[in-house]
């Protein structure tokens, strides 16, 4: 190993420390390089340099990953320990700047040059060198562990150079703002830093002293409050009066022997009570608690209904809240009368899904009549918390149990009627997955020991009958679905709507608008007139808002004193509601070739759909417009590669395709539309295009085409066919394989569609032209 030159110092790496000259710092060196040249240092007599390290996380730095100012130092003292570890007594003496590191050496070497502390005076200087001094003064008030004799240190310093690098040396800053001031050779620029620095500090400290000294006045104001109701209640006790608790600990002691709870719950409640009981009433967690124990108490843990088992009256029940719906009250009536024959079993858990306004709601209201059973119901739209569900636990303040308990104590019976409305629009956030906790609700094999989080023991759902509702399937997670039975509520005919409106409806409003039947009437034909000029959808909400619009009209005429009694005919519904909103949609229609009808589905029920194509010259180009989605436009390419696949057949001239730009456009384009049931109507509207011949205009259809020419079944054939029978549509041309779908459309709509069931594309081509085709067009 060469030996060390003159100008050279031995470098010890520190991590978060910087050394100023003259001052005294002790060092722990742990790294084996840093030890050996401690060593050597102090075993020669040579003095350190001690340099910071630009990340202080690195194991094993070189020369790149230290800063090039640091401090020469004297080994004072170098100290080993029992466990051995090494620590060096180090006292800096002058600045430096590191020009090369030296290699060959065990530890790390650099060729330094050194820097004298400048000994400039001037008033600036000496100003500042007051201004520290009073400031070292202030901050040495507030430090609380600072020892006597620093502030004497402190003043008795002549040196301005010296006290910057001595208050720099104590005050609590970053080690880099450290290494900045250190590497200030510029002694008037060092002292307007440090000043800086210090008068940062002495503001944090003093807003820090503040904050303790107000968190101490409070602490000793809530312990002067503790004693004196101590005291209160001593003085109470002597003059013979009831101790301040005492009442509040027998009236709930009393309400856990009557709640007659499982015994692992009322074991919970006594637990708590004891500690209850043990607990100033001034205390925060004692109104947590006490909150606690009357939901425990509170809960209907054996308060149930009886069921009401009798199947005939349940009939009536629900023939009179409701119309139709046959499927839905056959299943409800089987339930019943399985719960006759075994009371102890499960109750189900039922998924009415369907279209606004059909009355899902309004059932679950009719089963709990029909059951004898108290009804409560929970809305689900927009939950995106779990906690919602599951309840919040008690550590937090203002902690709840979760909608279901709430639900179910509000309803004051552990077997109710809930209804969970609008399963299908839970939301998903950061909260946690609330679908995911509805899974133990609602899964007749775990819920009898379902935990809520604030109450933290079990409650028994078993044997509530939950029913749950939802516009559409898709959105419902897969395994909650699996959990429920599906039972589908379907959109409804002209004539159920009337007969609805003429059961319910008229008496339902006439009441909310404060009119009698005998002082207002409304007319069947009146009734029907609003469903098929009025209103489009599934369900009869609008239908029963616009016979509230024409009651309400009525009602101002007789609150006005105009007429005492008003009867509403159909000649009168255009002064009333104004102009017909809808028209038929076959009046939009003209007999031009490349128009056909299509069907759709909705959430809110059927509607139908116009295909329009039409040609241009061009190069043989596919245009599609209408906000369609990728699988419409699928359907619309493969229509297309369908038809030019049967242009001999259909008579066609296959070079018209390839002189020709095709269009195909779908109205409403600010509507965006998807689905494959538009294949075998955009295969009909090309044809039509193509043959020149017309497509016939009381003629609708819907059906997915493959490339082979085959229509394949498809899903809402209700909704859909329900649509048609609105729209004027005479005959309806439907998959074959969706023959079986009749039996949920009512009789009296099929008596009124003719029903064309198509195999094949060449199906659809007989059944939709007007005619067929001859020749080839040009």
């Amino acid at each position: 190993m060469p030996d060390l030159p003159d100008d050279a110092l031995i470098i010890i790496p520190v991590r978060n420390l910087v050394l100023f000259p003259q001052l005294v710092v002790p060092i722990s060196i742990g790294r084996e390089n840093s030890v050996r040249a401690a060593q050597e240092a102090a075993r020669a007599g040579r003095r350190i340099g001690v340099l910071l390290q630009r990340e202080s996380d690195k194991e094993d730095p070189d020369g790149d990953a230290l800063y090039r100012v640091g401090t020469a130092a004297s080994i004072l003292r170098y100290v080993t320990t029992a466990d051995g570890a090494h620590h060096v007594v180090c006292q800096g003496e002058q600045r430096f700047r590191v020009e090369e590191f030296l290699k060959g050496y065990p530890y790390l070497v650099a060729r330094v040059k050194l820097f004298d502390e400048p000994q400039t005076e001037s008033p600036e200087i000496d100003a500042r060198m007051l201004q520290l001094k009073a400031r070292t003064g202030d901050i040495l008030q507030l430090l609380p562990q600072a020892p006597a004799e620093l502030a004497g240190t402190a003043q008795n310093i002549t040196s301005p150079s010296i006290l910057a690098d001595f208050v720099a040396g104590f005050m609590d800053i970053k080690p880099t703002e450290k290494q900045d001031i250190l590497e200030t050779f510029d002694l008037l620029k060092r002292l307007d830093k440090v000043l800086g620095f210090l008068v940062h500090f002495i503001e944090v400290l003093r807003i820090s002293h503040d904050i303790d000294q107000e968190t101490k006045e409070r602490f000793e104001d809530r312990q002067r409050e503790v004693l004196l109701r101590e005291q209160l209640k001593t003085i109470q006790k002597q003059l013979g009066e009831t101790e301040g608790n005492t009442a509040e600990i027998e009236e709930i002691e009393n309400n856990i022997a009557k709640a007659n709870m499982p015994d692992e719950v009322a074991a919970t409640a006594r637990k708590e009570l004891r500690r209850l009981q043990h607990m100033s009433d001034a205390s925060g967690e004692y109104s947590m608690l006490r909150t606690y124990l009357d939901w425990l108490t509170e809960l209907p843990w054996s308060v149930h209904s009886d069921d009401r088992i009798d199947i005939a009256e349940a009939r009536e029940i629900l023939d009179k809240d409701h119309y139709g719906l046959q499927k839905i009250k056959r299943r409800i009536l089987e339930y019943l009368a399985v719960r006759k024959l075994n009371p102890q079993g499960k109750s189900p858990i039922l998924c009415f899904v369907g279209p606004p306004g059909v009355g899902k709601t309004s059932l679950g209201q009719s089963i709990a009549k029909a059951t004898g059973r108290k009804f409560g119901r929970l809305g689900l739209g927009g939950v995106h918390d779990e906690a919602e569900i599951r309840g919040h636990r008690r550590t937090y303040i203002g902690a709840l149990p979760g909608n279901i308990i709430q639900a179910i104590h509000k309803a004051g019976s552990n077997n109710c009627v809930l209804m969970l409305d609008e399963v299908d629009k839970l939301g998903n956030g950061i909260q946690g997955d609330p679908s995911a906790a509805l899974l133990e609700v609602l899964d007749p094999e775990q819920n009898h020991a379902f935990r809520d989080n604030y109450l933290a023991v079990p409650f028994d759902l078993s044997q509530v009958f939950f029913i749950t509702t939802a516009n559409v399937l898709d959105t419902i997670p897969g395994p909650l679905r699996d959990r429920m039975e599906i039972i589908q509520l379907l959109g409804y005919t002209e004539e159920e709507k009337t007969q609805i409106a003429l059961r319910y409806l008229v008496a339902r409003q006439l009441k909310a608008n404060g009119l009698t039947p005998e002082q207002c009437s409304i007319s069947e034909a009146a009734i029907r007139s609003i469903i098929h000029s009025y209103t489009r959808e599934a369900g009869v909400r609008n239908l029963e808002r616009e016979i509230g619009s024409a009651f309400r009209h009525a009602a101002m005429r007789i609150a006005e004193g105009t007429a005492e009694q008003v009867h509403i005919g159909e000649e009168d519904l255009h002064a009333i509601l104004g102009p017909k909103k809808f028209e038929s949609e076959l009046a939009m229609r003209t007999s031009l070739p490349g128009v056909a009808t299509g069907l759709a589905w909705t959430p809110v029920g059927g509607d139908i759909l116009f295909i329009e194509a039409s040609r241009a010259p061009g190069s043989g180009k596919l245009i599609l417009t209408g906000q369609l989605g990728d699988v419409m436009k699928e359907s619309a390419q493969a229509a297309l590669t369908l038809l030019k696949s049967h242009a001999s057949r259909l008579h066609i001239d296959e070079k018209a395709f390839d002189h020709s730009d095709i269009h195909v456009h779908i109205p409403a384009g600010a509507i965006p539309k998807d689905g494959p049931s538009a294949g075998v109507a955009m295969f009909v509207a090309l044809a039509s295009l193509m043959t020149d011949i017309p497509v016939r205009s009381d003629c609708a259809m819907t059906g997915e085409i493959s490339l082979r020419g085959l229509v394949l079944p498809i899903g809402g054939v209700k909704e859909k066919v329900l649509a048609a029978l609105q729209a004027g549509i005479k005959t309806v041309l439907l998959p074959a394989r969706n023959k079986k779908d009749l039996e949920d459309i009512p009789p009296e709509a099929q008596s009124q569609l003719e029903f064309i069931f198509l195999e094949n594309a060449q199906d659809a081509i007989a059944a939709a032209l007007e005619s067929q085709p001859v020749k080839a067009a040009m």
